[in-house]
């Protein structure tokens, strides 16, 4: 699918869909590629046909910036985590909100599910993660120890890790059904922006510190320092199948990297704005952006 990337980014068409009144924060695309979601400093949770561009529904309820949003790999729910401490579970269907979760005490900057959609995972400035059963929004697990604020956070897609980033510059590898910390990861030299792991068990993260580390989190080994962004990465996303890595940044640009060499295989530049989130659809035929004062383009 992915065997002549920068061929296939060159003839690529761009759709924008532009209707937030803010910088938009997070892009998810749908299990199945017919829904996107976007969220925004607006306070709002923006649901698209993604073929199409409509928008479906805007939808309201935080009381701040929303900073993360999320489809959960079943399709039928989406999360979001704002500025206003809390995290909103919600039914894609009717776009109905089933639970509020409060615990967090300042900003949750991050929200993602656990593959099998039984699990939520949240942080945020409190220095916390904090792991919820989404049938009934109830707290599972709190995770201690990092010493700053957490930005971002991941699951291994067998659910068997956790993965954290935080601006006291260390990525923390946790056991998912355990407390401690299995790994603490360091190499950065500023604040951690982003993490997720890859089909075969990668970790990746970005910084502040303009670099991209990929990690072995079975053993904290670092396999590349991908170097290139002239700016701090905003975000970064694996293709379904592993074989590209995707990195934006306050450059205004886009890196895709091959997992196997770290070689940059093409920057995607002409983005006006800060690129603040990145993700590629289900099936590897569409790479999304989403920028600052922008909604996102595909």
């Amino acid at each position: 699918m992915w065997k002549n990337p920068s061929e296939y980014f060159a003839t690529a068409t761009v759709k924008y869909f532009e209707r937030h009144k803010g910088e938009v924060n997070s892009c998810a695309l749908s299990p199945d590629c017919h829904l996107l979601l976007t969220c925004s400093d607006d306070s709002r949770i923006h649901l698209w046909e993604a073929k199409s561009g409509t928008l479906k529904q805007k939808v309201t309820g935080h009381t701040g910036p929303v900073k993360s949003c999320c489809f959960s790999p079943d399709g039928l729910l989406f999360a979001s985590s704002s500025h206003d401490c809390t995290v909103r579970i919600w039914k894609v269907d009717t776009v109905e909100c089933l639970h509020v979760l409060r615990d967090h005490s300042k900003s949750v900057e991050t929200v993602c599910f656990s593959p099998d959609s039984r699990y939520l995972l949240s942080g945020g400035w409190d220095c916390t993660a904090i792991l919820w059963e989404v049938q009934n929004g109830q707290k599972r697990k709190v995770y201690h120890g990092h010493r700053d604020a957490i930005q971002c956070g991941a699951f291994s897609l067998n659910g068997s890790y956790i993965a954290t980033g935080s601006w006291d510059y260390t990525v923390r590898v946790w056991i998912a059904q355990n407390k401690g910390t299995d790994k603490i990861l360091e190499g950065h030299k500023s604040n951690v922006s982003c993490v997720c792991f890859s089909i075969s068990g990668m970790l990746a993260s970005g910084s502040w510190d303009k670099t991209v580390c990929v990690w072995n989190p079975r053993n904290g080994s670092l396999i590349f320092l991908l170097k290139g962004h002239s700016g701090w990465v905003r975000n970064i996303t694996f293709s379904r199948d592993g074989i590209l890595l995707a990195s934006t940044g306050n450059d205004k640009t886009a890196r895709l990297w091959d997992c196997e060499n770290g070689r940059c295989v093409k920057v995607l530049k002409g983005m006006m704005e800060v690129v603040h989130a990145c993700a590629f659809s289900p099936d590897g035929t569409l790479f999304l952006t989403g920028a600052m004062g922008l909604s996102p383009s595909c």
